[in-house]
Parts: C-alpha cells; structure tokens; sequence
C-alpha cells in the first residue's frame, strides 16, 4: 500500500461511493482523464498537491494519476479534509495521502512535509503554504521544480508578493485567475456552498435577515446573489471604491464595517486579508450574532481579540461555537472561523469544480510538457485552456453556441471598416 496518515482505512468504501457520486457531475475532467489514460502525458512525473481533501479532489487526483503522474496529496486546510475520502483514495485508487480531519497546526505542517519528500517536479497549492514551506524549510528542492499551480485568490495574492518580492524561486500558473474558474468556482460555487455551510451549522432562516458581507469580489459577488436570493437584506462592506459602488449598482446596502456591525445579524469575511472583522466590531454586534468566514484563512477574524473580550464559551452545535461576552450578548462563530463551506458542509458542489480541477489538470500538462524555458513569476492560464474547458462543459450541458463567420471574423480584424 502506498504511503499514508489518514484517519481510518475501514472509512474506504463509504468514502468510494461518495468520489463516484461526484464523478458523474465532473464530466469535463471525465474527458481528460480517457485522454491522460491514453496518451499519459503526465508519465515520470512526482507532484506535492495542498487541496481541499474532498470527494472532488478525490477525482482530480485519479485524472492526475491517469496521466502517469505519482502525486502526494494533503490538505489545504485542517477542517476541510473528508477522511472517508482519504481512506479511499490510499485503498482504493493508490494514491499516497496525508491528511486527518480536525488535525493541529503541527500534524498539518508534518503533513506538508511528507508531501513534499518525495520531492516533487510540480506543486498544487491551495492557498500557497505547500509553496510556502519548500521556500522555506525545503528550499533546496527548488532546483528540481519545473513549476506549480495555485487555487486561490488568497494563494495568489501570496506567490504575487513573493514575485514582486524576488523570492519567488520557479514560475506558478494562476489557476485561480482563469475565466473557467473565477467567473465559475468563486461566484456560483462559493456563494452556493457558503449559504448551505451556514445552514447546516446553524438551521436558521435566511430570509429576513441582515446578512453583512466583507468583500465584494466574486466570492462576495455570488454570496450576495445568493443570500439575497433567498430573501436576505444584504449589506456589503468594502475598501475598493469600485467594488464598492459596483455593489449599490447591483441592489445592496454598502457600509464601513462598523457601522454595519450594529445592526447585522449574519457576519461572512469574504476578502483574503487579516482582520477584516476586530474586536471592536465584535464589541458592538446585537446579541445572537452569528460570524463566519468564507475566505481561504480565518485570520480574517479577530479570534483573539473576540477571546479576550469573552468570560465564558461552549458549543452548542458540531462547528459553532457560543461565546459569552463580558457585556453580556452572545457570538456564534462558525467553524472555528475556517472555511465555512468546508468545516460544516461539502464544499463547492462537482459541477462547479469540474472546471476548476480541469484548469488545474491541464495547467500540470502544460508545465510538464512545454519546451520552454518560464521564468519565476505568476502566469496567466492559456487562454486557449480556458476556451476549451467552456466548449467541453457546454457541451457536457447540451449546449450549443454560435460560430462566427468569415464576414465577421474580418471585420473584427479589420481598423478600415466603419459603419
């Protein structure tokens, strides 16, 4: 059996039956996969990947292994790991992972290690601490690195920094930034997953209520499309001024945060950046208020501050935490301010990652089998990458579109033409 840390083997076969299910709702990556088992593009090649260890990656990781590549795979985050999932994926399909649900900081970065040891040609971040870590604790395995991708918004907003910075050691492609990803994965797959991750924490109704959103990029976007959507009054907070009117464009209350504190009674950080919320907007929230987080780390939260504000804390439900403040009201933080989506539901459904795993398979492809030289910045997915991932999913939607003509094709090359 291959190498392995997961939380119970005997958790295999629940966990196939649940990588099936999401399978038949990934037929993009479906494609992919019978080609990479015909042509194995990827044959010879040792990847580190730092996902989301759900039934979704559990089929990007079989596309990968179909293409001949030997992967190690842990997780991106220490609530969002599915054991059954893992369990499955070392049984059933041979895949070495390093991943338990719930597990500390400590066992997490162990885990990163192991996935790194056996050092890799290309990295698969999600929030770029895999890339992180071999900057750091195993720089010397950068040499060997042809290149990595990267989920996120927040992983590449980190691996732009180090670029800008002159750290950044091999050339990272921005998975993230593609059209087949951001429009998709943020906007529809978050704001849907966001919703159901608050609903299966808390059993409380939506509508009615004043849903307060940090962030309105596409993340926020869609989660505002969805609270609304299902009759919430939505209020946005932002610091981009065209975000920010963009949002009253679009139909919502747009407020600083502490003034928006006051009166919400749902909270959601959407943004990548740290302490989004403080503990003086803690202090002012009504009592009752529930506080999650949908962004990649939850040091948009304050916890720190929301402790020490607080004389007592218990759970009352699995992923929500009650904490009594010193002035009396009562916070319920979601998840222990993780990833709300994953710490109490399913993540993005398999239809939206479908794309997003996709960009991912072909990113590795196009590494890997390129002749030229990258240098160590950020790059953009190929453009044709992403046309070719929106013509297999419409099509996998019996979709069809129109083709434009040779007329209009020279028209549109042409500076002459006029009206």
């Amino acid at each position: 059996m291959v190498e392995h840390d997961v939380a119970d083997l005997q958790l295999a076969a629940s966990g196939k039956k649940r990588i099936e299910w999401a399978e038949k709702n990934m037929p993009v990556l479906r494609l992919i996969r019978e080609r990479f088992e015909k042509d194995k593009p990827l044959k010879g090649l040792r990847m580190a990947c730092c996902l989301h260890v759900t039934t979704e990656t559990a089929n990007l990781m079989r596309t990968l292994k179909a293409g001949g590549a030997e992967a190690r795979l842990c997780a991106s985050n220490p609530l969002s790991t599915q054991d059954e999932v893992a369990a499955s994926l070392v049984k059933d399909f041979g895949v070495s992972v390093f991943s338990v649900r719930g597990e500390d900081n400590k066992l997490y970065y162990k885990h990163i290690s192991q996935a790194l040891e056996h050092e890799p040609q290309v990295t698969m971040d999600d929030g770029a601490d895999l890339v992180s870590t071999l900057h750091g604790k195993y720089k010397n395995l950068a040499a060997n690195v042809i290149g990595g991708t990267e989920e996120t918004t927040t992983g590449v907003i980190r691996l732009k920094s180090m670029e800008k910075n002159g750290v950044l050691l091999y050339p990272i492609i921005a998975v993230n930034d593609s059209k087949t990803k951001h429009f998709f994965d943020n906007r529809y797959g978050t704001g849907q997953s966001t919703i159901d991750g608050i609903l299966r924490a808390t059993n409380m109704l939506i509508a009615g209520s004043r849903f307060v959103i940090c962030g309105y990029g596409w993340c926020g976007r869609g989660l505002a499309m969805r609270a609304s959507g299902m009759g919430a009054r939505v209020i946005v907070c932002e610091v981009d001024p065209v975000k920010g009117i963009e949002a009253v464009m679009d139909g919502y209350d747009v407020m600083p945060i502490a003034q928006a504190a006051k009166i919400g009674d749902v909270f959601v950080t959407v943004t990548g950046d740290i302490n989004v919320i403080r503990k003086e907007h803690f202090e002012k929230m009504k009592d009752n208020a529930i506080v999650a987080n949908s962004g990649h780390f939850n040091v948009e939260l304050d916890i720190k501050g929301l402790n020490e504000l607080t004389k007592s804390k218990r759970e009352v439900r699995p992923e929500v935490e009650e904490y009594n403040l010193n002035n009396g009201k009562r916070i319920y933080l979601l998840g222990d301010g993780r990833l709300i989506n994953l710490a109490s539901a399913e993540g993005h459904p398999a239809m939206v990652m479908d794309m997003s795993f996709a960009n991912q398979s072909l990113a590795t492809e196009y590494l890997y089998t390129r002749k030229q030289k990258f240098e160590n910045r950020v790059y953009p997915v190929p453009e044709k990458i992403d046309e070719k991932i929106a013509s297999l999913k419409l099509k996998s939607m019996g979709v069809k579109i129109d083709k434009l003509t040779p007329e209009q094709k020279e028209y549109l090359a042409s500076w002459e033409l006029g009206t």
